[in-house]
């Protein structure tokens, strides 16, 4: 690999966005684009009738509260260049650097070279891919496909990029051929929401929209770095505390977004103090939110019993929900102290959050993978949810969940049909749509596809955007399950490391970004996504294509099904390619809350899906919201070790890394580090910059790596904190939620050494 990068230690900001977000923004834009293309390119990003931004899955404003040229944040604007930048990568490309060469080259490095641009493939034993046309493309994945012992021997992955008409038509081609093995993005990301949410209210989905956040009383953001993940929130968070309302942050490390917030289009703000967003930071040990979200309840429960029943909803909960009375009953059998310990947080200041929100309805709990990436997620899930219901915050103005999703499509992928175990209904009204009769068995989630693979139970792979490789955990193993397949494939934009650790056989299939003109025989077409408050709206970018070669998602996927299935389907695979009105016609008639889609969806911001959470209705087995029972965790370790959570840094997204810098956190110039509490390091007697070797600990096995550089953090004391995808080495396949399978990748127990070198 490429030579390690020493870090470099600046002061940590206290305020987030504001003119330096700027400078960034238009640095990456004048690195990748010509001026005025970057400009028409932002200008059109997340408009009414615009491009989608291909980032994250922040609600868009209503159409008459968009920004007309800056309805756009900086990571928005960064995953926009890095996808319409010039550089371009072609044949000669592949016949400069072999293999070899490309493995040694970071990550960074890889995506950083431009767009692809031809079909290119890898041949069994050779150094170097080379050019193949799309027909011979086709016909060789057929073949591979076509020649398995079972349909369960392939993995097709999906990302959260992918569009509802790429993915609507990739299950049904899945299925067509035979097997549910659809692992996505969600099964390592908010898989934990879906599952806990749908017990719970009746449906996986956040049940706020954009317009509620402003309205809360008291907004609880717990696991969630939104100055980072999603820029975009800090606005609405203004507009809450603007209008009197209180953010409870809740974060093992305190985060610049929370502290202070410059809004990027009002230059008025610039100077001067920022808005502080955060009312109150409760700093939680890693894991410790469960506790604290069961101590504010037990406050508010005695304080209830006290008042003669004023502090709970009790008419709300009488009528819409049900295991109040066993709810009461554990927390009876509860320690205060003991789970105040538990969430690492300072008795007055749990006081203080129950006393904040204790004469409030309109509460809204937030959250990420810091909640939902532990193998007790869904119950901590659950308990956001318990806390709700008690308080009748659920299904009225200002209140309510929000699992905010990492990626723009990340639900609608799941919408349209890309699981692992859709239910019967919808495999019966997929079969009747086209023609055939879908298999029952339920598939392989995304760890468990890796196990398949390791295990040569499964022997073909095709990702459908994304970085496989890297977005998964045990990193080493990913790479081993990768390599025994005998032919592996993937849709893609850029180069990333799932090209470089393949098959015996590889192939890379380039494809048009959101940002380009999508033009077919039947004229310019649109795709559609869905965001984290469940609103449809369309895409269509504007930009010519990086390529002539260059083909849509769903050309591919109707391209390659043509050619797997030929005589075997009755799918007109063709003419979807062409006209994608076609395919949303046969969303409309597979999935309920799309009536009229071709008509609704060119309305202005689109439409929103049915809510029954939303709306005050909870779709359970027996129409009322569930008050749950849930353990505290033991998070006990070894003594001396600690508890390692990974992140994003501010210069990247998912697997996609943009820059070396963390500006946010002062880190510059290297991504290898861990965070780490300045008294942890003195008991291990650490400087700054020092190297460490980190070893994880799981069922007896560990997994190291080495020379990595200590940065004091405010962190948890016991906790550290490294970066993802880097961290995903210390990730054990099977450190994971029993309940999800979603992977324990924010609580890795580790024990840190001085480098030998």
């Amino acid at each position: 690999m490429e030579k390690k990068r020493k870090v470099e230690i600046k002061k940590i900001k206290d305020t987030a966005v504001g003119f330096p977000a700027i400078k960034s923004t238009g640095s990456r834009v004048l690195e990748n684009m010509k001026l005025k293309e970057g400009l028409q390119t932002l200008f059109n990003l997340n408009q009414v009738e615009g491009c989608d931004c291909p980032s994250c899955a922040w609600p868009d404003p209503d159409p008459d509260d968009r920004s007309k040229i800056a309805e756009y944040c900086e990571n928005g604007a960064k995953a926009i260049a890095w996808e319409a930048t010039h550089k371009t990568i072609g044949p000669a490309f592949f016949e400069e650097y072999s293999l070899e060469e490309l493995r040694e080259k970071s990550n960074h490095w890889l995506e950083k070279q431009g767009r692809l641009t031809t079909p290119m493939v890898l041949r069994e034993g050779a150094a170097h891919y080379e050019e193949i046309s799309w027909k011979g493309a086709f016909e060789l994945m057929a073949e591979q496909l076509n020649s398995l012992d079972s349909p369960d021997e392939a993995i097709f992955y999906t990302s959260g990029r992918t569009s509802n008409e790429a993915a609507f038509m990739y299950q049904n081609f899945v299925r067509q051929f035979g097997t549910n093995n659809l692992p996505d993005c969600s099964n390592m990301c908010h898989e934990a929401s879906g599952k806990a949410l749908g017990e719970t209210t009746g449906i996986g989905k956040a049940s706020v929209t954009l317009n509620d956040i402003q309205e809360a009383d008291v907004l609880m953001i717990i696991g969630q770095n939104p100055g980072t993940n999603a820029p975009r929130m800090l606005t609405e968070l203004q507009k809450l505390k603007k209008n009197g309302g209180k953010i409870i942050a809740v974060n093992p490390m305190p985060e610049a977004g929370f502290m202070g917030f410059r809004h990027p289009q009002k230059p008025w703000e610039w100077l001067g103090k920022p808005t502080k967003l955060q009312d109150l930071y409760l700093q939680v040990e890693i894991n410790g939110d469960i506790a604290l979200i069961k101590a504010i309840i037990k406050i508010l429960h005695e304080e209830d019993k006290k008042s003669g029943g004023t502090i709970f909803d009790h008419d709300f909960i009488r009528n819409h929900t049900d295991g109040y009375d066993e709810l009461m009953a554990s927390l009876e059998n509860e320690s205060l102290a003991a789970l105040i310990k538990a969430s690492g947080v300072s008795a007055d200041k749990v006081h203080e959050a129950a006393a904040m929100i204790r004469d409030n309805k309109k509460i809204i709990i937030a959250w990420a993978m810091g909640i939902t990436q532990h193998k007790n997620g869904e119950d901590t899930i659950r308990e956001f949810v318990n806390l709700l219901l008690l308080k009748g915050s659920i299904g009225k103005t200002g209140a309510g969940t929000l699992p905010v999703r990492g990626h723009s499509n990340v639900q609608g992928d799941r919408t349209m049909g890309i699981w692992e175990q859709m239910p019967d209904a919808f495999l019966d009204r997929l079969g009747k749509a086209f023609d055939f009769d879908p298999p029952r068995k339920h598939g392989v989630a995304a760890v468990d596809a890796v196990k398949a693979m390791a295990e040569d139970k499964a022997k073909f792979f095709l990702g459908l955007g994304g970085n496989f490789t890297l977005a998964t955990p045990d990193t080493n193993l990913v790479f081993e399950a990768m390599r025994k397949c005998e032919l592996t494939a993937h849709i893609s934009t850029k180069l990333n490391r799932s090209h470089v650790v393949h098959g015996k056989q590889a192939l890379i299939l380039p494809c048009l970004g959101r940002t380009e003109i999508d033009e077919t025989s039947r004229g310019r077409q649109f795709v559609t996504t869905e965001d984290t408050a469940g609103r449809i709206r369309m895409s269509q970018g504007n930009l010519e294509p990086a390529s002539e070669h260059l083909k849509s998602e769903p050309a591919i996927i109707c391209g390659l099904a043509e050619a797997t299935l030929n005589g075997k389907s009755n799918t007109d695979w063709a003419a979807y390619a062409e006209d994608y009105n076609l395919i949303r016609d046969k969303i409309e008639e597979v999935i309920d809350g799309f009536e009229d889609y071709n008509t609704r969806i060119q309305q202005p911001g689109g439409f929103y899906l049915p809510n029954g959470a939303r709306e005050g209705r909870f779709e359970t087995d027996n129409g009322k919201a569930h008050l749950t029972v849930n353990p505290v965790p033991n998070n006990e370790i070894a003594p001396g070790h600690f508890i390692l959570m990974t992140m994003r840094s501010h210069d990247q997204f998912n697997t996609t890394i943009y820059g070396c810098s963390d500006r946010y956190r002062g880190i510059e110039n290297s991504r290898e580090v861990i965070m780490m509490n300045r008294n942890d390091m003195e008991e291990l007697g650490l400087e700054a910059k020092d190297y460490v070797d980190i070893t994880s600990y799981f069922n007896g096995e560990e997994r190291s790596i080495t020379d990595f550089q200590v940065v004091p953090y405010d962190i948890s004391e016991g906790c550290i904190g490294m970066y993802f995808p880097e961290g995903n080495v210390l990730v054990a396949i099977d450190n994971k939620s029993p309940e999800s399978l979603c992977p324990s990748s924010k609580f890795v127990e580790v024990s840190i050494q001085p480098s030998a070198s």
